[in-house]
């Protein structure tokens, strides 16, 4: 009989169907406090790194946008007001609980536009369709991230780019207290605001799991992505990649 195949969870190995369901229900765990526990957990940054995101993404009047993972809209929404009424911005994430809150938030911002449920490892857009995808915080989560980058390269125009923004590996003398703070204050804050430490465990594992910043970025040239390039932000606490499809 054929070995199951596995993969991580956080520091657990779990087999690869898995992984799915135990991502889904952390997110829908959190869904309701995210946005404040983002703001908590990051002091407020977190919305630095996303404006900077759509700085470099040089997004123009007219463009195509494809958000990955987009949660609760942040990148969504700046990106339809930079791309006006002639562009096409498509909210996106695999998580139900995570979408409905973004599709909220656009709509009480009077920005609303497509929304879609779907699994990023399997985009159900055409080929050579968006000049910009992005995905913030997300593909960490994912258990075929060489998959995943395939498809993102896919749906994108010839001279489109992908911006992906990630946790990442930190400056290596801050790394004491960076494990501190994450092991010990962050599950600490899951459990005073929304009551699960265990999520915000899985938050700090699946960071320490996820690529290093030149390992992500061999992994989108291997993906097929030519002149990939980051950006170290915040000592790298976070870094943002960029690709472009020739």
């Amino acid at each position: 009989m054929a070995e199951t195949p596995h993969t991580h969870f956080g520091y657990e190995k779990v087999a690869v169907n898995e992984k799915a369901y135990r991502v889904r229900e952390v997110f829908s765990s959190v869904a309701d406090k995210y946005d404040l526990m983002n703001d908590l957990m990051s002091a407020g940054l977190h919305r630095l790194w996303k404006l900077f995101t759509i700085h470099v993404a040089g997004a123009r009047t007219g463009d195509k946008v494809l958000d990955i993972a987009g949660g609760t809209g942040d990148l969504a929404s700046n990106f339809r007001c930079t791309v006006g009424p002639t562009g096409e911005v498509w909210l996106t994430d695999i998580n139900n609980a995570m979408l409905a809150r973004g599709r909220d938030r656009l709509l009480d911002e009077g920005r609303l536009g497509p929304v879609a449920q779907c699994d990023a490892e399997k985009l159900p857009f055409p080929d050579n369709y968006f000049d910009i995808v992005t995905v913030a915080f997300g593909l960490r989560n994912m258990t075929h991230k060489d998959q995943a980058l395939a498809e993102m390269r896919r749906v994108l125009r010839p001279g489109g780019r992908l911006l992906v923004l990630e946790f990442s590996k930190v400056w290596e003398p801050l790394g004491p207290a960076y494990d501190f703070y994450s092991f010990k204050i962050l599950p600490w804050l899951g459990q005073k605001i929304v009551s699960d430490s265990a999520s915000y465990r899985y938050l700090a594992e699946s960071i320490r799991m996820h690529p290093d910043q030149p390992t992500l970025k061999g992994m989108m040239e291997a993906a097929g992505f030519s002149r990939v390039d980051f950006f170290n932000l915040t000592a790298g606490v976070v870094a943002l990649h960029r690709g472009y499809k020739i």
